[in-house]
């Protein structure tokens, strides 16, 4: 069985090359996401490729295999599915229930994931609108795109926040920004946009915020 540690890493691995351009992860964004160093990202990514987890070339990109996304997948399962339970059960914050699925994931049986995913329902998304893999790592396709990549005057609808800072999950929620929500650009500048959220008043976002912020477009 896996160690949580190689959990951790294949499930960073997997968000990294979904947000990467290129479609890879490197050393440096792996130790910022994780906070390692970059040497332990280094032994841990070559342990990996021994397990056939990840492809990596020596000065290249890092990438999971079939069977490093499929237990990627797994933990994202698990995660985002016990982060549905701490919400819709236990009424925590969405703020903060990302630490909490982090302590309990590992620790999960399968039984008891599919009982807990039958109680809640069989939930589509988290909390934060991220899509669940269903039970046999399938995943559906996110068309969204951040939403600093909106034209002025043009409409969506929040989709979901990637991000598990809780100061930044509280700033967004204090304006509005949840999933779900109508959201129209009303300008932008390099550092800053103004968003409209729902029928509330227009308010200013940090672009790095709004980076995180993910839409679908209206038609």
């Amino acid at each position: 069985m896996p160690s949580s540690t190689v959990e951790d890493y294949v499930k960073s691995i997997y968000a990294l090359q979904r947000d990467a351009p290129t479609g890879e992860a490197t050393v440096a964004r792996i130790a910022a996401t994780l906070g390692v160093t970059k040497g332990s990202v280094t032994s841990m990514v070559r342990k990996l490729r021994e397990a056939r987890l990840v492809d990596a070339q020596r000065y290249g990109g890092i990438k999971l295999t079939k069977k490093g996304q499929t237990l990627a997948l797994d933990v994202i399962r698990r995660h985002r599915i016990i982060e549905v339970f701490l919400v819709e059960v236990l009424g925590f914050d969405w703020s903060e229930v990302h630490e909490e699925a982090e302590r309990l994931e590992h620790a999960m049986s399968a039984k008891l994931l599919d009982r807990l995913d039958e109680h809640l329902g069989r939930p589509a998304i988290d909390p934060h609108g991220e899509p669940i893999p269903d039970a046999h790592g399938r995943i559906d396709p996110d068309p969204s795109i951040p939403l600093t990549e909106l034209e002025p005057d043009q409409s969506a609808t929040i989709a979901s926040i990637r991000d598990s800072d809780p100061a930044l999950l509280e700033r967004v929620k204090a304006i509005g920004l949840t999933p779900g929500t109508r959201v129209m650009l009303v300008s932008r500048s390099r550092w800053r946009l103004t968003v409209k959220p729902g029928r509330r008043p227009p308010v200013e976002l940090r672009r790095a915020d709004a980076e995180r912020c993910h839409v679908r477009p209206a038609p």
